[in-house]
């Protein structure tokens, strides 16, 4: 499996395909993760075509076991964030 690609390096990638400095890069990059953060954390979606679609999901409260003493816990209702690929990606990757 390929090392994940780091900000830095995704940063440079994208100067390069926007022909534009690491600077704007950066600022875009930072823009786009913060209106997707904002977006899902007041209970959106967002979607990014050919990437995939980021949402929140509520998950009810349930049973859950702790591993070192087997005793079962009732865990509190909460949120958390899902991912869907999108089919363009999973046949770029299957190729």
């Amino acid at each position: 499996m390929a090392k994940p690609m780091s900000k830095t390096q995704l940063v440079a990638a994208l100067a390069a395909k926007m022909g534009s400095d690491k600077k704007s890069a950066s600022a875009a990059l930072d823009s786009i993760v913060d209106v997707i953060t904002t977006e899902v954390a007041n209970g959106g979606a967002v979607t990014l075509p050919g990437i995939g679609k980021f949402y929140c999901r509520e998950r009810p409260e349930r049973m859950v076991r702790n591993p070192a003493t087997k005793e079962q816990v009732k865990k509190a209702a909460d949120k958390v964030v899902k991912i869907t690929i999108a089919k363009a990606l999973k046949d770029s990757v299957n190729v």
